[in-house]
């Protein structure tokens, strides 16, 4: 799909997407352990009843089930980095309907009803943590979504100006990454007092000239 070059990347980094194919390496950059292990990218696809109930094997055939539907729509359920051959890094990105946790969320209900694309879940390899993958495969997202439709998108960052927050929690991007991509905060919620704001950001995006 592409590839990014960064001096601070090291050797070219090449993203990507999920096909059936590629399954067996997106096993591989979850099985280096963590809350990928068992999720498996499923937090945002299932809803919250039916993932409480779920085991790590009911969530990867979820994900599996995903990148076996790109035959039938057209595009994968994210995107896979590679460097060297060697998957380090994940993003998750599609129409916000792929997402059934945000269609029925009280918190991150829909803003309005204008058609969107959401990118929920970054997922990079302990390794390769601060160089850059992140916010290379959030450019990639914006090119996939754009080159498949998508003329606006929608993410739910976690805001870490006021502290640094776990990795654990830091799953959906960061604020501050979304912000330099040209994403702008269009709304701000909360739970309860005593949860911190969620985000809401947004980026429209042009469609490519033919």
């Amino acid at each position: 799909m592409a590839t990014k070059r960064d001096k601070h990347l090291g050797d070219e980094l090449v993203v990507e997407p999920l096909t059936p194919d590629r399954l067996p390496d997106l096993a591989r950059l979850f099985d280096q352990g963590g809350d990928p292990k068992w999720c498996w990218c499923a937090w945002y696809r299932a809803r919250s009843i039916d993932f409480r109930t779920a085991t790590a094997a009911d969530n990867r055939r979820l994900m599996e089930s995903s990148a076996r539907a790109v035959m039938e729509h057209g595009r994968a359920p994210g995107l896979i980095a590679y460097r060297s051959g060697e998957p380090i890094g994940w993003v998750s990105v599609g129409p916000r309907e792929d997402y059934e946790r945000l269609e029925h969320s009280r918190v991150l209900g829909r803003v309005d009803e204008r058609p969107v694309w959401s990118i929920v879940c970054f997922v990079v390899a302990r390794r390769s943590r601060g160089e850059g993958v992140a916010t290379a495969l959030l450019s990639a997202a914006i090119d996939y979504a754009r080159d498949h439709g998508a003329t606006l998108l929608e993410a739910y960052p976690v805001d870490t100006s006021d502290a640094r927050v776990p990795a654990a929690t830091a799953f959906k991007g960061t604020l501050g990454m979304f912000e330099r991509a040209g994403f702008t905060v269009v709304d701000r919620r909360r739970a309860s007092n005593a949860r911190a704001d969620r985000p809401i950001v947004r980026r429209a995006i042009r469609r490519r000239l033919s």
